[in-house]
């Protein structure tokens, strides 16, 4: 099975429905990792195969919990996941991917350039210096423990805004150390085509 072929059987078993061009720029953002991956240290996946899985799948399964935001924050966005393939798959939000690296804000940048993703912004630095942005929905895969997780972005939700934690194992120490102040909505199983590992999404918001 091609790269193609993998990333159409995946998109299918989602129930993601994507244009021709938008799974064209998702393969063409694979071939990237691939490229600047030894540059960089991106993934420490080095076939095509595994990323499409490991990483481009698995950013996707994030997308039923943004269907109505409209502006969003990747922190700790390293090679630019879940961030990118929502970006593709949701030209209409307005994303932010975030990272104290510079090395791979480099490669974000250079990758938002090459895919033409006008609704993508960097930034590099740290989470807690961020103070001129406000969105609808904070995510991040695998950042932070969820308490740290929430004390590091609080300042970066609007009014309305929520928290969508990509987790591996079911996070039963993490969910006993969320602060009172935050309440969570719901941890759903996810399950990722081709991918034999356990995943979990944690959504929560402030108390009002």
């Amino acid at each position: 099975m091609n790269n193609k072929q993998q990333l159409q059987e995946g998109l299918q078993a989602l129930g993601l429905t994507l244009t021709a061009p938008q799974q064209l720029l998702l393969l063409e953002y694979v071939a990237l990792l691939s490229k600047w991956n030894s540059t960089y240290n991106l993934t420490a996946l080095r076939d095509e195969t595994s990323i499409i899985s490991h990483h481009i799948l698995d950013s996707l399964t994030l997308l039923p919990f943004v269907q109505d935001a409209k502006t969003l924050m990747d922190v700790g966005s390293g090679g630019g996941m879940p961030g990118i393939p929502t970006a593709i798959c949701r030209p209409d939000l307005q994303i932010t991917l975030l990272d104290s690296n510079t090395k791979k804000t480099s490669f974000l940048q250079q990758a938002v350039i090459e895919l033409g993703l006008n609704n993508v912004t960097v930034a590099s630095g740290r989470v807690e210096a961020m103070h001129d942005k406000k969105v609808d929905v904070v995510t991040s895969r695998a950042f932070a423990e969820l308490a740290d997780f929430i004390s590091l972005t609080k300042h970066l939700l609007n009014e309305n805004g929520y928290w969508a934690a990509m987790k591996g194992v079911y996070p039963y120490e993490e969910l006993e150390h969320v602060p009172a102040s935050v309440e969570v909505v719901k941890v759903e199983k996810l399950h990722v085509p081709m991918l034999n590992a356990e995943r979990h999404m944690v959504v929560m918001k402030p108390k009002k």
